[in-house]
Formats: C-alpha cells, sequence, structure tokens
C-alpha cells in the first residue's frame, strides 16, 4: 500500500509539472470575456486538489503546515513577498525606474557600450533592493521602445537585463521569492544570508558581464545615433521620499531584525501597512487621484497566492509519502554543493523555480547543520541562475518571453536556451565554487 501511494503522488506530482510547464509554452493564459488569466496556477490548483481528493494528502497534514508558527509556514512566506513587493511597486508606479533608465539613456552620450554597462548597472543596483520582476517588468518595455527609436539591435540589452536581475536578485534574501522561501524555512537571517551570499553574487555578475559584453562587443562598439534627450517627469517628489524612507527603514529592520527577535515577514507587512496609511492620509490632505496606488496594488502578482499554496500542498504530500527523503538520499551523497546546485537549476527549468524550491527545502532535512545549509544555499544560487536557461525557469522568464513578443522583438524560445546555456553555464560554476570556499 505504501509503494502504491508514492507512485499514485509521483505519478500526479509529475503530471501536474509536467501540465505546468506545457501550459507556459503553448497556452499560458485563457480569456474569460474581458478577463485574461493565467493557466500555470489553475494546473498547481487542479493537481492539488487530487491529491487531497484521493487522500493522499490528509487535510490535517495542510493545516499543521499553514497554522506553524515556523519560519516555512507557506502564509508568512506570502506576506513577506508580497509587502516587499508593494513597495517596489509603488516606487515604479511614480516612475523612479523609468526616471533611472532614462538618465542611463542620456548619459551614454552617442556611446552604446556606455549605455550597456550604465544599465546593467541600475538594473543590478535596482534588483538587489528592490525585486528582479519589478525590474524587468519596468526596463524591457523601455529597452524595446528605446532601441526601435534608435535604430539599434535591442538583444545585448536585454540580456544583459534579464542575466542581470536574475543574478544580483541573489544578494540579498528578499531579491527573489525563491530566497525568501528557501532562506526562512533554513532559519537563515539577512546578515546570516547576505554574509554568505555577497562574494558568490558579486563573481557570478562580474563573469556574467564578461560573457555578455564579449558575445556582443561588436555590435556595443557601434555608434548610438540618437541625439534625442529622453525626459521622465516624477509626479510627487513627497510620495517618493515617502515610498523610498519606507523601503529603507524596512531593509533597515530586516537586517537587525535577528536582534529584535521580530520575524522578517511581521516587520515587512507593518512597513507596507505604514506606506498605505501614508499614502492615503496624503492622497486626502491634497485631494490628489488614488491612480498610482490603486494601479500598485493592481500590479500584485496575485496568481502566486494559489500557485504556492498548491505547489506546497504537492510538497507536503511528497514529504508525506515519504518521497522528499528518498531523493534526499540520492542528492546527499558527494559533493553537496554540486549535487544541489546542479540539480536545482535544471529542476527549475523542468518545474518552475518557486515550485522546486518549495521542494528542495524539504529534501536535505536529514542532513545535519553545516552539510544543510550547503544544500540550501547551493539550491538558492541554482533557483536564481537557473532563470536565464529557459522561459520556464521563472515566472519572471515568462513575463520577458511575452513582453518580447508583445514589442515584437524576435527572441525564440532556442534563442532564449542559446543564450541561457552560454551564459549561465559558466556563472553557475563560478557561483559554486566562490560559494564553496566561502561557506
Amino acid at each position: 500500500m505504501i509503494i502504491v501511494c508514492m507512485v499514485a503522488t509521483i505519478i500526479i506530482s509529475c503530471t501536474t509539472f509536467l501540465g505546468i510547464t506545457l501550459s507556459i509554452l503553448f497556452f499560458p493564459h485563457i480569456k474569460i470575456k474581458s478577463i485574461k488569466l493565467d493557466t500555470y496556477w489553475m494546473i498547481a490548483l487542479l493537481g492539488a486538489i487530487v491529491l487531497v481528493a484521493t487522500t493522499l494528502c490528509p487535510i490535517k497534514e495542510i493545516k499543521d503546515s499553514w497554522t506553524s508558527n515556523t519560519a516555512v509556514n507557506p502564509l508568512k512566506i506570502l506576506v513577506l513577498f508580497f509587502s516587499m513587493t508593494i513597495l517596489s511597486i509603488y516606487l515604479d508606479e511614480l516612475g523612479l525606474f523609468k526616471f533611472l533608465a532614462a538618465f542611463a539613456v542620456n548619459k551614454a552620450k552617442g556611446h552604446q557600450y556606455v549605455l550597456f554597462f550604465v544599465l546593467y548597472f541600475l538594473v543590478s543596483v535596482l534588483t538587489i533592493f528592490t525585486s528582479n520582476d519589478i525590474v524587468i517588468l519596468t526596463f524591457t518595455p523601455f529597452i524595446c521602445f528605446f532601441c526601435k527609436h534608435a535604430k539599434i539591435n535591442p538583444l545585448p540589452y536585454l540580456i544583459a537585463e534579464f542575466a542581470a536581475a536574475n543574478t544580483w536578485s541573489m544578494m540579498f534574501i528578499i531579491g527573489n521569492p525563491t530566497n525568501i522561501y528557501l532562506a526562512t524555512s533554513a532559519g537563515i537571517t539577512f546578515i546570516d544570508y547576505l554574509r554568505v551570499m555577497l562574494l558568490p553574487t558579486i563573481a557570478a555578475g562580474l563573469v556574467e558581464l564578461l560573457i555578455i559584453y564579449l558575445l556582443f562587443f561588436k555590435k556595443l562598439r557601434e555608434p548610438l545615433n540618437n541625439d534625442e534627450v529622453i525626459t521622465v517627469q516624477i509626479d510627487s517628489k513627497i510620495d517618493l521620499i515617502i515610498g523610498s524612507l519606507h523601503l529603507l527603514v524596512c531593509l533597515i529592520f530586516l537586517i537587525i531584525s535577528p536582534y529584535l527577535h521580530i520575524e522578517m515577514w511581521l516587520i515587512s507587512a507593518i512597513c507596507a501597512l505604514s506606506l498605505l496609511v501614508f499614502s492615503l492620509i496624503l492622497r486626502l490632505i491634497r485631494r490628489k487621484e488614488w491612480n498610482y496606488l490603486g494601479d500598485s496594488f493592481k500590479r500584485l502578482p496575485y496568481q502566486l497566492i494559489p500557485f504556492v499554496l498548491s505547489m506546497s500542498i504537492i510538497v507536503i504530500t511528497i514529504n508525506y509519502q515519504g518521497i522528499a527523503s528518498k531523493i534526499g538520499d540520492f542528492l546527499n551523497n558527494g559533493n553537496l554543493i554540486i549535487n544541489y546546485g546542479v540539480s536545482s537549476y535544471l529542476f527549475s527549468n523542468l518545474i518552475n523555480n518557486i515550485p522546486m524550491s518549495i521542494l528542495f527545502s524539504n529534501i536535505p532535512t536529514a542532513l545535519t547543520n553545516g552539510e544543510y545549509m550547503k544544500a540550501i544555499y547551493s539550491s538558492i544560487v541554482g533557483s536564481n541562475i537557473g532563470a536565464f536557461l529557459t522561459p520556464i525557469g521563472a515566472l519572471a522568464g515568462i513575463m520577458f518571453s511575452n513582453l518580447l513578443n508583445k514589442y515584437e522583438v524576435k527572441f525564440s524560445f532556442l534563442d532564449f536556451i542559446k543564450y541561457g546555456s552560454i551564459i549561465s553555464v559558466p556563472v553557475l560554476a563560478v557561483t559554486l565554487l566562490v560559494l564553496n570556499f566561502v561557506i
């Protein structure tokens, strides 16, 4: 009976993962009247419902997981992610990211290679302090528009932007939902995370920058024939100051949270709520429109809620049926950094990096503390760098590909894999090598 349950769980889980992958590739959306819905989370939800309906996943196991007073509680992780995302989107709605992008273009002064390095630097810094997804959503349309207007090849800038956003997102625990899930599941604090991931991230970024520059060296040496100054106005400097201060205060309190004995999700939630209150008060005092405040909430990735919760049910089932421990028995032999780094990198492109992170947070639990941390940090590396091997690797890849189609930039699935493998394989190798020395 135990074997039958394990086999049934594997079949249902793998079918769900395959369905998610196929939906991303062939039918990413469905349209009901004027409402456009993503399909990947629906398939995940269907898989979770089947597991519960067949009693392969007892309701009690789900209840215990979702009500547990632990960092791995998926509800806490969702609160942390969404509250940090609203802080980033708010600044984007005010025009900060577009303003900085325009600043980068204006500083290029006729040289493509100057524009390339300035944009890469800006994307990297913004990703570190905000969110890789928001940076990609903001900079991709801007790059497409500018390059079409200036009649230059957009690929060097688009590839650099996407790779930078999914590499420098490793530096802070808040840079990627996968970081949040894996690190909090292991009880890693903001400072401990930064202490380990600082050097591997810097090494990854430098190697990546060199590879991309060499790939497009000839194109980037061509002159940039665009003398027009791009102007982007920030409507409300007061709102910008308030939003920036809230993000800064949030980061400071996240850093010192271990000393205050306050969980990170609570800090980010309070900061997001405070921003909302301050913004509402300012709207009432100044009697201004609510547009960008409302638009910030409209842009939140609400589909992640059913997706993460559904995937957590699948992982709960995999744990309950003893499958995670079997996978752990295989990965826990040999060099853990290579085993978990490479396997998480590959699994991200089989099932997407969010479900991979939920699964991999449970696989190395049989390891001792030091070995367990090696497995977790290596999985974090794989979850980020795996995002730019194929569009399936991360939700950012799906959004990136959709935007390129919208702006008529030719970049096929095979192009993604070609550039992704050239860049991500050596970057992964260097990052894991540095991580091995650091940890």
